[in-house]
């Protein structure tokens, strides 16, 4: 491609950029899943949960254990499994609510992400108000979970990840991980959909920024049959 890759409908950045190349084969210790089209997609899967079939319900949640998984278990130290269940619970509950602009995934880490900012306004005593989204990781005083750092380069990805705002590393990971577009991106982070090419642009250059002071090399990223 000439340009930019495309999450959705709008460009993520320039695949020449090392930076890109970091976030998409470097940034996560499991395997990226290969992209396929399901028999059933999520759309399908809902209308049929709302009219009562159970087990389309589980099948749904089941497809999102592993997503939930990775977002939680990148931001926090313990109590990734009760997040997760939490965050199913509510989605259950509230399963009505879901708009079909966001549709099931952005409605999904939208609830996952209110989850983990309330974890981590009680984890560092936080006030209610405190607007936990312009904090960073460290800012905070954790770090990610010791499991996506098993080299010093990871570690250093890692730690990279944890100094930028926290909606900024959730707009990368959703973006370059789990592949939502641009609609389901807003619904999660609640900002306009037309704004969310340049929340990723600033999140790109602040990692760009941090992985730079830490003298990380830019320039051999690894192949994702390179990682273990």
């Amino acid at each position: 491609m000439d340009r930019g890759a495309v999450v959705g409908e709008f460009d993520t950045g320039d695949p020449s950029d090392p930076v890109y190349a970091v976030i998409l084969v470097t940034l996560f210790s499991v395997r990226r899943p290969l992209l396929s089209s399901p028999s059933v997609t999520d759309a399908e899967l809902l209308v049929a949960w709302r009219q009562g079939d159970a087990a389309a319900g589980n099948e749904l949640l089941q497809r999102y254990f592993q997503p939930l998984l990775r977002f939680f278990r990148h931001k926090v130290q313990s109590g990734v499994e009760d997040l997760i269940q939490h965050t199913m619970l509510d989605c259950v509950e509230r399963r009505d609510a879901i708009e079909e602009r966001a549709g099931f995934r952005g409605y999904l880490f939208a609830i996952a992400r209110g989850k983990l900012f309330d974890h981590l306004r009680r984890e560092y005593r936080r006030p209610a108000l405190d607007d936990i989204s312009e904090h960073s990781l460290l800012d905070l005083g954790t770090s990610p979970s010791s499991a996506i750092a098993r080299d010093e380069r990871r570690a250093k990805i890692a730690a990279a990840l944890a100094g930028i705002p926290l909606d900024h590393q959730i707009a990368l990971e959703l973006a370059y991980w789990e592949q939502l577009s641009g609609p389901e991106i807003a619904a999660v982070l609640g900002i306009p959909a037309n704004t969310v090419r340049s929340r990723l642009a600033r999140a790109r250059q602040q990692l760009r920024e941090r992985l730079g002071a830490m003298g990380l090399p830019l320039d051999e990223p690894q192949r994702p049959e390179d990682q273990g």
